[in-house]
């Protein structure tokens, strides 16, 4: 690595303001991207999602590694040692806030029912087809759907009437709708207000009642970050509220594990049911690029009453997120209704 950074500093017939020309591009350059990275990290740090551009730039928080190293290397090859030190911090805070977030312990007591829950958008209902042929394959026994609007509903219903006759939705067009599918009774709750649909129901799944919450708040678009901190934080609200019931909170979340307002929600006591199942940090969006690049921005959330053995991310057609289809246990202690 050191010839190597020679040969870059110091080509043959190289005029010293040359060399000099080269050093000050390296170290420009690096510095503009460990600058960047640098504040993401930052915020992350500080537990806050900041402002546009951080809350975008934080779904692929993990990406970030490759502007850090690009960076190390110019720092390398400037021989511009502060930024060699500051490049490896930088990227010793990545690998740290890289590892899952929240808690993974067993959850003790008896298992009483194991069932398989999937979660879709279906982006404007255009990927309906494409999830009644995986409802099919897959047998799932909750489905939670978002973007699913009139037609998307319409569909599910003669496809599914009596497989799963119980059922709680938001009927609306374009993305606004959404509907739960269950095999369990359904009693429909309120759900959680949002500007798209996010019905909520309490299913009785085998004698044991269990809150059921679709979750699908508006995306960290330019202009608009308070407005999805406000639902995420409507979401946090609804999981605090009763936290000794069993909950399982599912749907497009719109966040990640390195979204502050995402961690709201872990620290109330929820946790991911793909990282409790091995598969944290499996990109679900953009489909087109996963899982090569992407974010997890689909979670299936449970609370400590429930472990996880399995978790697949199911690829469907003409949707830009991948469906999310999880195994899933109840356990009741001897204290438990």
């Amino acid at each position: 690595m050191d010839t190597a950074a020679a040969e870059w500093t110091t080509t043959p017939g190289d005029t010293p303001p040359r060399r000099r020309g080269r050093r000050r591009f390296g170290i420009g350059c690096g510095g503009l991207l460990l600058a960047a990275v640098s504040v993401v990290v930052g915020c992350r740090i500080a537990d806050s999602d900041g402002i546009t551009p951080v809350p975008q730039l934080l779904a692929f928080l993990p990406w970030l590694l490759l502007p850090t190293g690009a960076g190390l290397l110019l720092a390398l090859l400037a021989r511009w040692w502060t930024g060699l030190v500051w490049g490896l911090v930088v990227l010793g805070l990545l690998a740290w806030f890289i590892e899952p977030y929240g808690k993974s312990d067993d959850p003790g007591g008896a298992p009483v029912a194991s069932f398989r829950v999937l979660t879709s958008n279906v982006e404007f209902g255009r990927a309906t087809g494409a999830l009644v042929g995986a409802v099919r394959r897959e047998k799932p026994d909750v489905v939670f759907v978002e973007e699913c609007e009139y037609g998307c509903q319409a569909t599910l219903k003669d496809a599914f009437d009596t497989v799963y006759p119980y059922r709680q939705a938001v009927e609306a067009g374009g993305s606004e709708g959404s509907v739960i599918l269950s095999r369990f009774p359904l009693k429909g709750t309120d759900g959680v207000p949002g500007t798209m649909g996010m019905p909520g129901a309490v299913a009785d799944v085998r004698g044991h009642a269990v809150r059921l919450q679709l979750a699908h708040p508006m995306p960290p678009l330019p202009g608009q970050l308070g407005l999805w901190r406000r639902e995420l934080g409507r979401l946090r609200d609804f999981a605090a509220g009763d936290g000794k019931a069993p909950t399982v909170m599912a749907g497009d979340f719109n966040a990640s594990q390195d979204h502050a307002a995402f961690r709201r929600i872990l620290d109330t006591g929820l946790r991911d049911a793909a990282r409790l199942a091995g598969s944290d940090r499996t990109p679900s969006w953009p489909a087109r690029t996963a899982p090569t690049l992407g974010a997890q921005i689909d979670h299936v959330l449970v609370s400590a009453d429930f472990s996880a053995t399995r978790a697949r991310f199911l690829d469907l057609a003409d949707t830009d997120h991948r469906a999310l289809l999880v195994d899933i246990t109840l356990h009741i202690t001897p204290h438990q209704p």
